[in-house]
């Protein structure tokens, strides 16, 4: 840390592990402008790394989640990881600093008593059951975000098999040819093939490395989403409205991710909106860095309440779960995609006036093709 320390004040030496989407976070710019502060009761030494960029540290420190930070010194080691770092930080801080003056004291923790209730022996179980504590809550919040995963992973094989079964019941009854259907079908089975190798990955591989960003022409992959979904809406007299300029700007994005939060912000937005409703997939140019794409329905809306739950996983709607299957996982998977571009998704609705789901992706400015999934971009998109 810059400035004069204090002689007086102990010194922390502290290594955070975290990736440029961690930082972005609330609890982490928090925890990290706590130690830079004087509150925090040390001379912090704090360096933080980026395990895209040195994935050594990963397996050096045995991390088994990020964000991580740990206390290199004084020792011993102790790794704080999961959702409360900053919380465990602080529990941690006051033991610290008794530990710190008896040191300086140049005193021993051997006497039998030290606080007249409690040995130097029940002291260091204490302990020992505090790590253990963190090291649970480590590992719980690691197997929760590997279910979390899978999940999503599992609810992306849906789309391909439903339009496989699509392309069958269409070529029965004489929709399309012999050579479209083997066509179909074939892309759907290499889609699967591909969704399953990811589906083995993602117990030792982050969700996130899984992502190929190129330059991409979104209008096209919009067109190509509304045309897959036709047999959902043609027949119901639902009405959809494209808006997608000729000018837009190419944009730094997975193609097969970005195709894939369209058909389910666009599936949702077809199956809550009744027959004669209306529905609206808007590209708009936003900023230099970011364009905005937004898909509308007119359908029963979602109450305030909700508008943030909807976008964890398995949630479904009270006003909505007795006629359809609900938002379910599907929002779940555009929100982390959405994330790991580098932009933002939110909703803006009413209830029984529609919903509109707003998101961000980074336009393509020459960005290299090495450049890490899950960095694409330095900061966030808001509204």
């Amino acid at each position: 840390m810059d400035g004069v320390k204090d002689k007086r004040r102990q010194q922390l030496t502290l290594l955070l592990v975290a990736d440029r989407h961690h930082l972005s976070r609330g609890d982490i710019r928090a925890l990290v402008k706590f130690l830079e502060s004087e509150d925090c009761g040390f001379d912090v030494a704090l360096q933080v790394v980026n395990p895209v960029e040195q994935p050594e540290l990963l397996e050096l420190h045995r991390l088994v989640a990020i964000p991580a930070l740990i206390k290199l010194a004084p020792a011993p080691k102790q790794v704080f990881a999961g959702s409360s770092i900053f919380q465990q930080l602080r529990g941690w801080l006051p033991r610290w600093q008794k530990e710190g003056v008896v040191s300086g004291l140049g005193l021993s923790l051997t006497p039998p008593e030290l606080d007249g209730s409690r040995t130097q022996r029940e002291l260091q179980l204490e302990d020992q059951l505090l790590v253990l504590r963190q090291e649970n809550e480590t590992l719980i919040d690691r197997l929760h975000s590997q279910e979390s995963l899978l999940r999503m992973v599992a609810h992306e094989l849906r789309t391909p098999l439903t339009a496989a079964a699509l392309a069958v019941q269409s070529q029965r009854l004489g929709q399309i040819d012999l050579d479209r259907f083997q066509d179909v079908i074939t892309r759907r089975l290499e889609e699967i093939e591909v969704l399953s190798k990811e589906l083995l990955e993602v117990g030792s591989t982050r969700w996130e490395s899984l992502f190929n960003p190129q330059r991409l022409d979104l209008a096209s992959v919009a067109a190509e989403a509304i045309l897959e979904l036709e047999k959902q809406w043609l027949g119901r007299d639902v009405g959809i409205h494209t808006d997608m300029p000729s000018d837009l700007p190419k944009v730094f994005a997975d193609q097969r991710r970005m195709r894939q939060v369209l058909l389910n912000l666009l599936g949702n937005a077809l199956k809550f909106t009744q027959d004669g409703g209306k529905i609206s997939l808007t590209m708009l140019h936003r900023t230099s860095q970011w364009l905005q794409i937004s898909v509308c329905d007119s359908g029963p809306g979602i109450p305030e309440a909700e508008q943030q739950r909807i976008f964890l996983d398995r949630v479904r709607l009270p006003q909505t779960s007795g006629r359809t299957a609900g938002f379910g996982v599907g929002l779940s998977v555009c929100s982390r995609i959405v994330e790991v571009h580098g932009g933002r998704i939110w909703v803006v609705s009413e209830p029984d006036k529609g919903a509109c789901f707003y998101f961000t992706i980074p336009v393509w400015q020459g960005q290299e093709q090495k450049q890490e999934p899950g960095s694409l971009t330095e900061g966030q998109a808001g509204p």
